[in-house]
């Protein structure tokens, strides 16, 4: 199978189903943005940060390419078996997040990211996980499973600012708080 067909030359793509859409569809830039969520999580792996981390952010990534599977499909009866997101995977996040802040200080301010470059790419993976449940949000009508992507898409905005919170405390290098000028 080539990677080129062609087909989207004229500005359309089609849905698992046969439904072919504008590549300005709601769903397209919703599954888009979780693509490139999906890419930034991969960098954040590639960095010297824990082993567990690494694991747990390639089991992000697969579910993220089950929200994107889940959105990018337009039929009632499909011929292959789809994955679901599920409550559990949501109660995952949250147990990572209590787990990492028993070792945080609890925070009282906004804070600025940076400080290492780890840090940086996990504040900007939470700002682009922010951006893809929006993108979700804008799809208009009910399909299925789009309540549980949402939920998910907010549950891993704050996982990723916890994470962010971690490698600071990890690389030991200091949270900025942010204090207004005015």
């Amino acid at each position: 199978m080539k990677i080129y067909t062609r087909t989207g030359d004229s500005g359309t793509t089609s849905l698992i189903g046969g439904k072919r859409v504008l590549k300005t569809h709601p769903r397209i830039e919703a599954y888009g943005t979780i693509d490139e969520l999906i890419s930034y999580i991969g960098l954040l792996r590639s960095f010297n940060i824990s082993n567990s981390d690494i694991t747990f952010l390639l089991k992000i990534q697969d579910r993220l390419m089950t929200c994107a599977s889940i959105l990018a499909t337009d039929c009632e009866d499909c011929d292959r078996d789809l994955p679901e997101i599920k409550e559990g995977d949501i109660k995952k996040l949250e147990q990572e997040i209590d787990k990492m802040e028993k070792e945080l200080k609890p925070l009282k301010s906004f804070i600025l990211p940076g400080g290492q470059m780890e840090v940086s790419f996990c504040h900007i993976a939470r700002s682009v996980c922010r951006r893809s449940e929006r993108d979700v949000l804008k799809i208009p009508g009910q399909m299925y499973g789009i309540k549980i992507i949402e939920k998910y898409l907010n549950r891993l905005s704050d996982y990723l600012f916890v994470l962010a919170r971690k490698l600071v405390y990890d690389f030991n290098v200091k949270e900025i708080k942010w204090k207004s000028e005015f």
